[in-house]
């Protein structure tokens, strides 16, 4: 078996800056790609709130689309390891236009007035450039809805960024695109009695993962980094995935999807569209485009928070997750992953290597987030639900709460009310009952125990007078 072995341990690793080569030497793996800038003097990106909230961080990355050729996507700095952009290409504010020379994007906003006091402004910048080299593009409002402007100038940063131009192919970061992604090497990275580990290949990594259980695994790291920043948390070692090529697929196969642990939502929202229609209405509730381009499927379900947007989703779907070790493989229930208050089944040598979804899809199917905003926000409660209707009857029901209780849970005994009955707005009543006294969830600083219980039942009305017949 080929592994990465101590003699690979480096205290140096290189990664592109703004069109140049970087060698970092000696920095504590725990500095983030934020930290490393505004140290290097490259100030343009702020910090604003350190857990993916702002935007003042966003910078850009050269990553893969879909098709497999390049695109740039915006990130937040302030939540990337500095040794996870090893081998990889970073563009700030600064590299993509001078005083001398703009990029459009700076000059439509300078032109346009949308810069205030300027303190979000590169963030803006960042977003909006990765905006406009993007195609096929996406929605302008979903684009920008990571990044705050504390003085609320959204009008003429909105109407700068309808007024971009379109970009010429002599651009030269049109030209850039046409190059290939940087190829992300295998890296053993230790300063100062911390080790930052990186393979390449499933393999390398599950015997990374039984030799070192200790290490704190890393996938997007939009949970984890939050942690180090706000906490102080500090670990002896980290397991990076995001370079296992293997784990970032989506296959259809003998009725199910298998999408690879390593895949982002981005491009989960990308590749299947509408193919999974519960999940497509989850990923734009799911923080913001910023934190998605990082953000992993399977990194959601390893926090086992109980309000975790994805989860309640994929109970929904009958998904399973399949969780793999040097002793083999094995495949759960999502049901029966979550085994209490930020617990799950994972053994100390696992991890996820991919979530399994049903390709047939429920009949009718909703999911709903309350939260006090609408976008960029976690949830007071969540629920999806899911129904199979046959000549008008319910033949089988999926009714799932997050908010309500330690974990993702379904509401077992209403769904059993549901079987047999007629797909009609006399469903409400039905549940009513069953849902009233299905959970006792607490007071937080979300939301109150009170509210939380009346979300339930108020939820699934939703659900029926939205979807069902009168």
């Amino acid at each position: 078996m080929t592994v990465l072995s101590e003699h690979l341990t480096s205290e140096t690793f290189s990664f592109t800056l703004n069109g140049r080569s970087e060698i970092v030497r000696d920095v504590d793996p725990h500095t983030t790609l934020l930290g490393y800038l505004r140290a290097r003097g490259l100030t343009g990106a702020k910090e604003g709130c350190a857990e993916g909230e702002c935007g003042a961080c966003a910078v850009a990355v050269v990553d893969r689309n879909a098709e497999g050729g390049a695109r740039f996507e915006a990130v937040n700095a302030c939540l990337i390891l500095l040794a996870a952009v090893a081998d990889a290409e970073v563009w700030t504010v600064e590299g993509v236009g001078t005083s001398d020379a703009l990029h459009p994007v700076q000059r439509v906003l300078a032109d346009g007035g949308g810069s205030q006091c300027g303190y979000c402004t590169p963030g803006f910048v960042m977003a909006l450039f990765a905006h406009a080299h993007r195609a096929p593009s996406r929605d302008l409002t979903q684009s920008l809805s990571g990044n705050l402007c504390r003085c609320t100038g959204y009008r003429p940063i909105r109407d700068a960024a309808r007024a971009l131009p379109v970009l010429s192919d002599d651009d030269p970061f049109v030209r850039r695109l046409a190059q290939p992604v940087p190829a992300l090497s295998p890296i053993r990275y230790a300063v100062q009695d911390v080790a930052f580990d990186r393979p390449t290949t499933l393999k390398d990594a599950l015997f990374l993962r039984a030799r070192h259980p200790e290490a704190r695994v890393v996938a997007g790291g939009t949970d984890v980094v939050v942690e180090l920043n706000q906490e102080g948390t500090r670990y002896a070692r980290f397991l990076s995935l995001e370079a296992i090529t293997e784990l970032r697929t989506i296959v259809e196969e003998e009725g199910t999807l298998e999408l690879g642990a390593g895949i982002t939502l981005s491009d989960i929202e990308e590749q299947l569209g509408n193919r999974v229609p519960l999940l497509a209405e989850v990923i734009p509730l799911f923080a913001s485009p910023l934190i998605r381009a990082r953000a992993t499927l399977a990194g959601n379900l390893a926090t086992a928070s109980p309000i975790g947007d994805c989860a309640p989703a994929l109970l929904a779907l009958d998904a399973e997750i399949e969780l793999a070790s040097v002793r083999g493989r094995r495949r759960v229930a999502v049901q029966e992953f979550f085994t209490g208050y930020r617990r799950t089944v994972l053994e100390p040598d696992e991890l996820i290597v991919a979530v399994r979804v049903p390709a047939r899809q429920p009949s009718h199917a909703h999911f709903f987030k309350v939260s006090k905003r609408k976008l960029d926000d976690i949830s007071s409660v969540a629920a999806a639900f899911a129904l199979d209707i046959d000549q008008g009857v319910v033949t089988k029901a999926r009714l799932v709460y997050g908010g309500v209780a330690p974990t993702p849970v379904r509401a077992e005994k209403a769904e059993q009310s549901l079987i047999g009955a007629p797909f009609d707005r006399r469903l409400a009543d039905l549940v009513r009952p069953a849902l009233q006294s299905a959970f006792t969830p607490i007071s937080d600083v979300r939301a109150s125990a009170a509210y939380r219980s009346a979300m339930v039942l108020r939820l699934f009305e939703r659900f029926v007078w939205e979807g069902a017949a009168p």
